[in-house]
């Protein structure tokens, strides 16, 4: 794994080299010490130094979160928090702990698998960790903030799968710099939209006069390649043939172009004359019997052009157009072999009611009890921003999890549609006055046990969602991120024994020396004691 992220790492060197944003020997000097780095989160720091942001005159004095101490983080299922109902069918996932290991541990099996990420931030207020001084109104600076996204974002890039996309909410106070951030990661290029979601606070009155209602905040969305990126459109009804000919039914069209590039000047060999002659047919040269010259419209004060070439002309225009007394149509014959669903296009700007903070926190209520967790997002907004990239068995990611809203997101879409998601969520189990067990037991675990399983851990089922609700069913699995010392050798506490390789999707290694060489490949800071050669033989068994 290290390997391979190295790659990545010294990649992403090379497009700053070649975007012009760092020197030459500032890159080599940066590619020589990734390439020793012992760790990834060495490496990740490494390349951190080398964002200068000259292209923004963005700048972030960078809080780098140090070692994590001689010691190797692992996945350790609980038992006492997963559950099944017992059909088989997608495992569903919920890592308990610091999603910065989560992230890394999640390299081992996914690494460009993840189809779909959503992530809420911490951007406002309470505890982030290390680094959560404040500055203003209790907020996180944004030191703080970019400091602690940039690893979890390099992390999350290589998760990403080529064709897959990242959704991140954010607020009007940190939308500009979050987006640096973005752009830097993922590349400006790969930059899809910025969309405002209404989020139905601030329709009350504004506590000064010189206040403004800000009923929004900001979802941006990348993709990890805007080659290979296709976004879903709506369906909005079936295409309808209403005419009828000898060759078949048909609907009439445009035949002049449109979209950005509909001018003479974008495709001057596409403006040209036709000629309506006198019984209806149409021609490329005037005659005697010629009654009309047909010119395309102007569009902007511009000449607009055709559709079609000249020589589609010549070949298809007796067939596929007509004059209308208007303007030039074209025939759309039916087509069996093709779509007939009509489609439109998402717009960037989510204002469904749905879509709104009170959806989220009303549905939360229902579940879980009043006041456990605050500003959970809604989960139409999270089933709206999936269906704009995912397919049927797509593979979303959520490594700031909370109330775990898009757990029950993919839960509902697969109801809908029948489909195969399988959703990771990651949530750190902060300890809070309202949630004394930890937001990850209190609140997180215990609404996804309930939706999917109809009861809660301890057998009730005395809340208000499922008097209206089906549960959904399904297969859970709770990882806790648990830590092994890198000197440890007492035998049955290493690293190699407490290493579960089934968590990683992987089947027991029949050796001992397998299970060594996979530990020491993908985990961070593995063993660094030297045994003698007599030890080794003697672990190994041989």
């Amino acid at each position: 794994m290290l390997a391979e992220s190295r790659e990545q790492l010294i990649a992403e060197i090379d497009r700053r080299l070649e975007d012009k944003l760092i020197e030459q020997k500032n890159a080599d000097l940066l590619k020589r010490l990734i390439k020793n780095a012992e760790t990834l989160s060495d490496a990740i720091d490494i390349a951190e130094l080398g964002t200068t942001w000259k292209r923004t005159g963005f700048h972030f004095d960078k809080r780098l979160e140090g070692q994590k101490g001689n010691t190797i983080k692992y996945f350790k299922k609980n038992e006492d928090l997963s559950f099944s109902d017992g059909k088989g069918g997608v495992i569903h996932k919920l890592i308990i702990g610091d999603n910065y290991d989560a992230l890394l541990n999640l390299l081992i099996e996914y690494r460009g698998r993840i189809d779909v990420i959503y992530i809420d931030p911490p951007y406002g207020k309470d505890s982030m960790g290390q680094f959560a001084d404040t500055n203003y109104n209790n907020a996180i600076t944004r030191d703080n903030l970019l400091s602690m996204l940039y690893p979890r974002l390099i992390l999350a890039k290589q998760l990403l799968s080529v064709d897959g996309a990242i959704f991140v909410s954010i607020d009007d106070k940190n939308q500009a710099y979050v987006k640096c951030l973005m752009d830097e990661i993922f590349r400006e290029n790969n930059f899809i939209a910025c969309a405002p979601r209404k989020t139905g606070a601030g329709d009350a009155a504004t506590r000064g006069d010189s206040e403004l209602r800000k009923p929004y905040d900001y979802v941006l969305i990348y993709s990890n390649s805007r080659v290979e990126v296709s976004l879903n459109k709506k369906i909005v009804g079936e295409k309808q043939y209403p005419l009828s000919d000898k060759l078949g039914s048909y609907y009439l069209a445009q035949f002049q172009a449109s979209g950005s590039d509909s001018t003479r000047k974008a495709r001057p060999k596409l403006y040209y004359s036709i000629f309506l002659q006198e019984d209806g047919s149409l021609s490329l040269n005037r005659n005697l019997m010629t009654i009309k010259e047909l010119l395309p419209s102007k569009v902007n004060g511009e000449d607009g052009r055709w559709m079609w070439s000249k020589e589609k002309f010549e070949t298809s225009a007796k067939n596929e157009l007509v004059y209308d007394g208007d303007k030039l149509k074209r025939k759309v014959y039916y087509d069996e072999s093709k779509d007939q669903n009509k489609y439109q296009v998402e717009k960037a700007f989510f204002d469904d009611s749905s879509f709104r903070n009170a959806e989220g926190t009303n549905l939360l209520n229902s579940i879980i009890g009043k006041g456990l967790f605050k500003n959970p997002k809604p989960v139409g907004l999270i089933k709206h921003l999936i269906n704009l990239i995912s397919n049927e068995d797509s593979i979303i990611l959520d490594f700031f999890a909370g109330s775990g809203t898009t757990g029950q997101a993919v839960l509902e879409l697969n109801k809908e549609d029948d489909g195969k998601r399988q959703f990771i969520l990651c949530t750190l189990n902060e300890i809070t006055d309202i949630n004394p067990n930890g937001v990850a037991y209190d609140v997180t675990s215990k609404r996804l046990k309930r939706v999917m399983a109809g009861i809660c851990y301890d057998e009730t089922s005395d809340f208000e969602w499922i008097k209206k609700n089906e549960p959904y069913g399904g297969t859970l699995d709770v990882y806790e991120i648990e830590s092994v010392s890198n000197a440890e050798n007492t035998k049955g506490k290493t690293a190699f024994d407490v290493i579960d390789e089934t968590l990683y999707g992987k089947e027991k290694f029949k050796t001992l020396k397998d299970k060594i060489d996979w530990v020491c490949s993908n985990f961070d800071g593995t063993q660094r004691i030297i045994e003698s050669d007599e030890d080794w033989v003697k672990r190994l068994g041989v």
